[in-house]
C-alpha cells in the first residue's frame, strides 16, 4: 500500500505505509514517526551556520575573510580582510557551508570558521 502523501525523509521516496504507528519506506526501510516529521517541518530543522565568533549567518550577508587562505591553482591566497557580499549557505557539502564568489578567484566553497560577519 502506497501512502503517496508521505515522502521518506532519507531517500525522498513516495512508496511509504503505515506500520504500528510508524511509517516506513518500501525503498530503504527507513522507519519514522510521522507526527514527530510533521512538527520538524513546522519548525526550522536546518541548523543554524555561525562564523568564527558566533554570529547567526544567513543567505545573502556580507563577511570578511579573518585570515589568508591558500587557494590551490591560485597566484596568491585570498587575503586576510577581503570582504565577499551575497554568501549563499549549503548544507551537507563537506566542513564548506558557503557558497560564494570572490572578485579575482571565481566561485569558491569556504568554511564558516574563516569568516566573520561583516
Amino acid at each position: 500500500m502506497t501512502d503517496g502523501s508521505l515522502r521518506c525523509p532519507e531517500c525522498g521516496s513516495e512508496h511509504t505505509y503505515e506500520l504500528g504507528g510508524f511509517s516506513v519506506c518500501s525503498l530503504c526501510a527507513h522507519e519514522w514517526d510521522p507526527a514527530h516529521d510533521r512538527t520538524e517541518i513546522a519548525g526550522d530543522s536546518a541548523p543554524e551556520i555561525r562564523d568564527s565568533v558566533g554570529n547567526v549567518l544567513t543567505d545573502g550577508d556580507t563577511v570578511t575573510v579573518i585570515k589568508n587562505l591558500k587557494v590551490k591553482g591560485a597566484s596568491g591566497p585570498i587575503k586576510a580582510g577581503t570582504k565577499v557580499k551575497g554568501i549563499r549557505l549549503v548544507n551537507g557539502v563537506g566542513d564548506h557551508d558557503i557558497d560564494c564568489r570572490i572578485d579575482g578567484f571565481g566561485q569558491m566553497q569556504l568554511k564558516s570558521s574563516v569568516v566573520k560577519k561583516a
